[in-house]
């Protein structure tokens, strides 16, 4: 039970982000086979005013390396997000994917406890306890930007389903 808080982040991360990178690579295939620009897909959006599909990739990836960074108690890194590509993608995740896994479970040990404090210095700072950090706020955003993700090449015409937003497990 001393790792519950890594056994309940860094895995769900990994998962969660072989599924998204697994539908990046359908959707790639999809593109080809029906002669679409790369923008088409990496630009687009369900709604005017929500980022795009690249962004949401982005936003993910920075909040599973952010979430299980604090929770470690280690120091949350910069990545280059690059150009919004598919291989830009690609990376981007199997970078997110290596940080995560480089974390050890004992890191973990006093998460649930710890206090992580957002945005810190600004209007919008907020204080959680690891375990709140991680259960009400982290995890929600993270699905969020992956929920989207999917939802945008559904949208675009890629035949996905449960089973490609699930990933291995």
């Amino acid at each position: 039970m001393s790792h519950a808080m890594h056994t309940s982040s860094v895995p769900v991360f990994r998962q969660m982000l072989g599924g998204l990178d697994a539908i990046l690579a359908k959707a790639e295939k999809h593109m080809v086979a029906r002669s679409i620009e790369p923008a088409a897909l990496t630009q687009a959006r369900l709604f005017p005013d929500m980022f795009p599909l690249a962004k949401q990739v982005q936003i993910a990836c920075d909040f599973a390396r952010g979430v299980s960074a604090r929770l470690a108690g280690v120091e949350v890194p910069k990545m280059e997000e690059g150009e919004p590509t598919f291989d830009g993608l690609h990376a981007l995740i199997a970078r997110t994917i290596g940080f995560i896994d480089g974390l050890s479970s004992a890191s973990f040990d006093d998460a649930a406890v710890r206090e992580i404090v957002t945005r810190p210095g600004t209007p919008k700072e907020r204080h959680f306890s690891g375990q709140s950090y991680l259960l009400s706020y982290g995890l929600p955003q993270f699905f969020f930007h992956v929920t989207t993700a999917y939802a945008i090449l559904r949208h675009n015409g890629l035949e996905i389903g449960k089973r490609d937003y699930m990933g291995e497990y």
